[in-house]
């Protein structure tokens, strides 16, 4: 086979594992944790992080589509998987697959989704989700007095689940999030006072299951915390993370500019001395963002060096001046450890103005993810 370019993602599982053990410990005797692995593990590789969280104990995973359920399951992850994206005409017959769970927002698709197991003769196990105030999607606690009584009517649906998500739980000090529980808590009482026992119960994010105790939940729902990535500042110092992407290339060329010689689209960096410039095999199509133009920063040699001009579609170039003994074929870290250092998620996210998990999903599919113990 031909050699592939040197730009690639390494995903380290013993990390991913260290993570997962300390969401374990947090979420406590008695609690179930799902592992949200949605956009591709938020950009690190679905199938490898799933297969090495199923074999360290992972209870349910959770996606965002039917179509991401079915990549695990042809990847042989056998757990239950919790589709949190909710299920669009024509797919209710691929919920019959065992231990695929859907998530209901409304009562059309409730009864949709009834239809289709009832014509199949089939008990769909499902989860019902509650807007306690994300504005987002959910049954209002109002509705509840009118839908819960049409949901007993639909004979092929078993409320298994009931469930919320949080909006300020990464301000653990935001008032907001216990009034979010409260209405949790009422939800579930009028759940229950309906005849339904829900064997989950959960509205415990990353950020929520560090922050809060919601003794009433007996399911967390951890996500970036199991990449290594903070839910937000407020969790800086406090959780023994370990990033689990280090995402590499490695130098293709270099030439010395003249004083005053522009770099890239615009000449947005223009040399002030006798300039190296590295150019890297990388740019943002595979996920390396535009913004970091003359912001960001890597890791050559021992060194933090600056992205030198306008970042393009496929190369970026760097200025190597200060580094000694640079050489073509050099590695570069573009995110992750390397010799003491760290460029973290966080890092980027302050430059460019966005969170660590739109850091991690951009990076493409043309970036290969390989899976280290």
């Amino acid at each position: 086979m031909p050699v592939a370019r040197p730009t690639h993602v390494d995903i380290d599982l013993a990390a991913l594992r260290h993570n997962f053990r300390l969401v374990r410990r947090q979420a406590g005797a008695g609690r179930q944790v799902l592992a949200v692995v949605k956009a591709d593990a938020y950009g690190h590789g679905a199938k490898g992080v799933a297969r090495a969280l199923e074999s360290e104990g992972a209870d349910l995973f959770g996606v965002a589509l039917l179509e991401e359920a079915r990549e695990l399951r042809a990847a042989g992850i056998r757990a239950p998987i919790l589709i949190l994206g909710g299920i669009y005409p024509g797919q209710e017959a691929g919920f019959f697959e065992p231990d695929l769970i859907p998530c209901i927002f409304d009562l059309t698709t409730a009864r949709r989704l009834n239809a289709a197991a009832k014509s199949a003769g089939r008990i769909l196990g499902c989860h019902i989700k509650i807007d306690t105030g994300m504005g987002r999607v959910g049954f209002f606690n109002g509705e509840l007095q009118d839908m819960l009584p049409e949901l007993n009517k639909l004979a092929n649906l078993r409320i298994d689940g009931v469930m919320s998500h949080l909006a300020v739980a990464d301000e653990p000090r935001h008032p907001f999030t216990a009034e979010q529980v409260e209405r949790f808590r009422r939800a579930l009482a009028r759940v229950r006072e309906a005849s339904h026992r829900p064997r989950f119960l959960h509205i415990d994010n990353s950020a929520a299951l560090f922050a809060h105790d919601i003794p009433e939940c007996n399911l967390v729902r951890p996500g970036i915390v199991l990449y290594g990535a903070l839910p937000s500042g407020h969790f800086a110092g406090r959780l023994d993370l370990r990033p689990v992407m280090h995402w590499r290339t490695s130098i293709a060329l270099l030439k010395t500019l003249p004083t005053g010689s522009g770099v890239s689209y615009g000449h947005r960096f223009i040399a002030t001395r006798p300039t190296l410039v590295a150019t890297l095999p990388v740019g943002y199509a595979d996920g390396y963002n535009r913004r970091l133009t003359n912001c960001g920063e890597v890791l050559v040699r021992g060194r933090r060096v600056p992205v030198a001009g306008t970042v393009c579609m496929d190369w970026t170039m760097i200025d190597v001046t200060d580094v000694p003994g640079v050489q073509v074929g050099d590695e570069v870290t573009l995110l992750g450890q390397a010799d003491g250092q760290w460029i973290r998620a966080e890092d980027w996210a302050e430059k460019i103005g966005t969170i660590p998990y739109e850091v991690f999903c951009q990076v493409s599919k043309r970036v290969p993810r390989i899976f280290k113990s």
